[in-house]
């Protein structure tokens, strides 16, 4: 495993992350520490989740998918093998989100706890915050860094206008910067990061976790036509965005590289990520065993010139598209 640098925070990461939306929600506790044990045994070091993972679920309030994690890390003493992102900022009800200082001092002990670890390796803000002054949240986070509470920060949905706001302001008053940002990105949802965000990034050395690297699952493959769509909720919401002349095209030169290389659609999708220079490492989940070994595979893929080449060109954007 060829571990990278995360920007210049000196943590040292694998080139695929383990997307922690899962634990808790779809996958439950035993399926849960069967995938990261299998995680690590690979060789890989990355679990990304977040405080409010997965609020969205009925009967759920956030904080299920740490729980999980932290009762993983508990139970086999893996801590020290582990790179442990997480992030703060979205709504955890009764008020509780944004970036303010004291509910990151509030939401950090609360992740803590759940995560059942003194230190976060990367505590991530989830989403902007335009109420709060970017040197607030500095400051708190840069008590929370000399603290030994966390290791480094990283920033997640923000605009490139923002995010360099961020890091001048960092700079200029000798407070610790984002060192990582999570955006949106894959073969399909290309424009934004590439023409606003992928710029800043390279010329100010910020490691790029992306997330939604399949694209809600369109990019392996499983979802085609609008009856594929319906088996799920999730499919009948990837067919609004994705079922298009551009996604099937997309498709098309995913299942030619995939043939040439002995790879599914969607190992092809990874391994084209991980190949962009500017890219860390993608976050993906898996909600088997089967879908975790598919991702181990991929991460060792390489692509040849002129395969990225021609994934290019088949899911460039026109004006039109956009």
């Amino acid at each position: 495993m060829q571990f990278r640098p995360l920007g210049r925070s000196g943590l040292q990461v694998s080139p695929l992350a383990f997307g922690g939306n899962v634990f808790g929600w779809t996958v439950d506790e035993a399926l849960s520490f069967r995938l990261l044990d299998a995680w690590l045994d690979a060789g890989f070091n990355f679990v990304d989740t977040a405080d409010v993972y997965s609020s969205w679920a009925p009967g759920h309030s956030g904080g299920e998918s740490e729980t999980i994690i932290g009762k993983w890390l508990r139970q086999t003493g893996k801590r020290n093998r582990v790179v442990l992102a997480t992030k703060v900022g979205k709504p955890m009800g009764e008020g509780k989100k944004g970036l303010s200082p004291a509910y990151i001092r509030e939401a950090v002990d609360a992740s803590l706890k759940r995560l059942r670890t003194d230190h976060i390796d990367l505590y991530q803000s989830h989403d902007d915050d335009p109420e709060t002054p970017f040197s607030d949240t500095a400051e708190a986070f840069a008590a929370l860094i000399k603290a030994g509470k966390v290791r480094t920060i990283g920033a997640s949905n923000f605009s490139a206008p923002r995010l360099a706001e961020a890091l001048d302001v960092a700079e200029k008053q000798g407070l610790p910067r984002y060192e990582s940002l999570q955006p949106l990105y894959n073969l399909y949802d290309r424009a934004v990061f590439e023409k606003e965000l992928e710029p800043l990034c390279v010329e100010r050395g910020i490691g790029v976790i992306n997330f939604y690297a399949l694209a809600a699952g369109f990019l392996t493959g499983k979802y085609r036509n609008e009856a594929d769509a319906a088996k799920s909720a999730r499919g009948v919401n990837t067919t609004k965005k994705y079922l298009n002349p551009r996604g099937l095209r997309i498709l098309q030169a995913l299942d030619a590289a995939g043939h040439a290389y002995g790879a599914t659609p969607g190992q092809v999708a990874i391994a084209w990520q991980i190949a962009r220079p500017s890219i860390t490492a993608p976050i993906a989940s898996a909600t088997s065993v089967k879908q975790l070994d598919e991702l181990i595979a991929a991460a060792s893929l390489r692509l040849e010139p002129e395969t990225i080449a021609a994934l290019d060109a088949a899911s460039e954007e026109t004006a039109a598209q956009r």
